[in-house]
């Protein structure tokens, strides 16, 4: 049991590092790779998988596939608008995954913060320290881009790291970690 829980840690740090790079990505090119969306629906798959070995349950599996084709059902006419880009529809297609059905009200109020807090940013640079940095930011304002994978990015790795903590907390209490020693 431990060691599902240590692989299942292990995989949310890379989706934590993966979605970093995916953040940083998007900033700089307005880009999502697939690629990248791919591996983060493989870790999340394989998390998820971990887990329900761990609790003998596959419900939260089948609420985050329900929870990830009712996203992207939702958003694919924003796509079509071009209102969001592909990119976009996938990264929050596939967070179900990543952060479990039971995390998902969660990371909604998070994903609102930071898309409050990016779009507050993209439209008041002043508030920025760096000469540089407030002229790109400006420049993504004037031709109407913002790149909505950092919020995204940023609410789940937001939502990863309690979903951690929690776990480590409770296989703490649970005595399951002095068990390893």
């Amino acid at each position: 049991m431990s060691l599902l829980l240590a692989a299942s840690l292990v995989f949310q740090g890379l989706a934590i590092l993966l979605l970093g790079r995916i953040a940083w990505t998007d900033f700089t090119t307005q880009r999502i790779s697939n690629r990248h969306v791919l591996l983060l629906l493989c870790l999340g798959l394989g998390t998820l998988q971990f887990q329900s070995l761990q609790s003998h349950s596959w419900l939260e599996m089948g609420i985050s596939a329900f929870g990830g084709l009712a996203l992207f059902i939702a958003l694919f006419p924003f796509w079509l608008l071009r209102k969001v880009g592909a990119g976009d529809v996938k990264l929050m297609s596939v967070t179900p995954f990543l952060i479990g059905g039971s995390n998902l009200a969660l990371f909604s109020v998070l994903l609102l913060v930071f898309a409050i807090a990016t779009a507050t940013v993209i439209k008041n640079p002043f508030v920025l320290p760096a000469g540089m940095f407030r002229q790109y930011v400006q420049h993504m304002d004037e031709d109407g881009v913002v790149p909505f994978g950092v919020p995204i990015s940023a609410a789940t790795i937001c939502a990863i790291a309690f979903q951690m903590y929690h776990a480590v907390v409770v296989a703490t209490s649970s005595g399951i970690l002095e068990q390893l020693n």
